[in-house]
């Protein structure tokens, strides 16, 4: 089974340069497990970037997963988790809910790096061009 972090989410639809890092886990949709703050967190970080109907096609995709709502058991695992490794609540919850369907957890989120269970992947970044030095003297 396979679990896709935010971050990895957020660079395949961004078609960034490690997209095709994630493309296999995403597209095995019957070994994908979507952990319902991943909808919430990818959503948000596309619809205040693009719009609302990317928004709404990055949900559809992500759907084709099996979503797993946070319930109590899984709530008191990611606060154990959260208080064990220090890694904050979003965080926390998706990789309690990784661990309990048994999942590799996908992403290019450093909190995660190290972790069992977890294939960290470096960002890639674009690289960005600066703009040449302006000179007092041009």
């Amino acid at each position: 089974m396979n679990a896709i972090d935010s971050s990895a989410w957020l660079e395949y639809f961004g078609d960034g340069p490690n997209a095709g890092e994630f493309a296999d886990a995403i597209s095995e949709t019957e070994r994908l497990i979507v952990p319902s703050i991943t909808l919430f967190e990818v959503f948000k970080r596309i619809r205040l970037q693009r719009d609302l109907d990317s928004a709404l096609y990055a949900v559809a995709q992500m759907q084709r997963g099996r979503v797993v709502d946070l319930d109590t058991n899984l709530a008191i695992a990611a606060a154990e988790l959260s208080a064990e490794t220090g890694l904050p609540m979003a965080d926390s919850v998706i990789l309690a809910t990784a661990r309990a369907a048994d999942a590799t957890l996908w992403t290019q989120d450093a909190d995660f790096e190290g972790l069992a269970g977890v294939e960290y992947r470096q960002s890639a970044s674009r690289p960005t061009r600066s703009p040449p030095p302006v000179s007092p003297y041009s």
